[in-house]
């Protein structure tokens, strides 16, 4: 993830400065940004001399000390360990100007846990991005009782400088938005295939040719608005019963996870694979830019028609 949001900062023109533990970690993150540039030149999204400032605006380093010198803005993206977490904190607030953001790709641990040995809490803040986060464009924005409204604005302004949309939740809780979202749909889904109702494809195709379809210009609410709020109402009376409502997790996902089927990294999951997932990825990224540009394209149209009429 921070591989990725390190490169929308610098095509935005900031220097950044991407810190790992290991030569390796920092070989693949180059490789990975690099291969991202390439492609949005490929697709005309990018000029070849917009790609070579932007990695030219990347340092690398395995020196934590270093990488956070001078810095006014700090992402970090660490593994979901709070001890660890707390521990970077507190080398950070040690080293940096009290004016520092620092910020968390954290999905699992609210504020109120990260801060609980920090100096200045009120500096904190979680930016939730989506993988891969140079091309979702959304980023949730947590904030809690501490925190300075000032770094909430400086936070928003900047996630909209480099080209995201951000969502500032009016207060946190366990998964956000989108995930709680997905989480809940997740669960239809396994109770779907647990009922023996239709296959994991069955669903994938299901879903992409209807709800993936309209919800990229049309979100799940403004669409129970064109569709009318009386048939939602009807729609969810009628089914609403026989939804699932388990607390659990459902047994053939445990037993997938416990026979080392865990998707593209043990080449089997839901679907087969044959490289890691390489191609499938590849796929995704080259679907979701074009998914994109068009966005991009729609909204420049739009802001030059606004234009027009003022």
């Amino acid at each position: 993830m921070g591989h990725g949001v390190a490169q929308l900062l610098a095509q935005a023109g900031y220097i950044v400065r991407i810190q790992a533990r290991r030569e390796t970690s920092l070989e693949t993150a180059k490789k990975m940004i690099t291969n991202s540039l390439k492609i949005m030149v490929d697709k005309g999204m990018l000029s070849q001399d917009k790609m070579e400032q932007t990695l030219d605006n990347i340092k690398y380093t395995t020196d934590l000390l270093e990488a956070i010198q001078d810095t006014d803005f700090i992402l970090e993206s660490i593994p979901e360990v709070l001890e660890t977490k707390l521990d970077t904190y507190e080398i950070i607030e040690s080293i940096v100007s009290e004016k520092t953001i620092i910020a968390s790709n954290t999905s699992t641990f609210p504020l109120k846990e990260l801060t609980q040995r920090a100096k200045h809490p009120g500096r904190f803040i979680i930016t939730h991005y989506f993988n891969p986060p140079q091309l979702v464009p959304i980023v949730e924005i947590a904030k809690f009782e501490k925190t300075d409204e000032n770094v909430v604005k400086v936070t928003y302004d900047l996630m909209k400088e480099i080209g995201k949309t951000p969502v500032v939740l009016k207060k946190e809780i366990t998964g956000f938005i989108v995930n709680r979202i997905q989480v809940a749909f997740l669960r239809e889904c396994f109770n779907l295939i647990e009922l023996g109702v239709c296959t994991a494809e069955d669903i994938d195709i299901a879903v992409r040719g209807s709800m993936g379809f309209k919800w990229a210009f049309c979100g799940p609410m403004e669409s129970q608005d064109l569709a009318g709020l009386q048939t939602t109402q009807a729609m969810v009376y009628n089914i609403e019963q026989d939804l699932s409502n388990t607390r659990e997790v459902p047994k053939f996902l445990k037993e997938m996870v416990e026979k080392s089927e865990h998707g593209i990294r043990s080449n089997k999951g839901f679907y087969e694979y044959d490289d890691n997932g390489a191609k499938a990825i590849y796929t995704r990224d080259d679907n979701f830019l074009d998914l994109l540009k068009l966005i991009q394209d729609k909204e420049a149209k739009k802001e030059k028609t606004a234009s027009a009429v003022k």
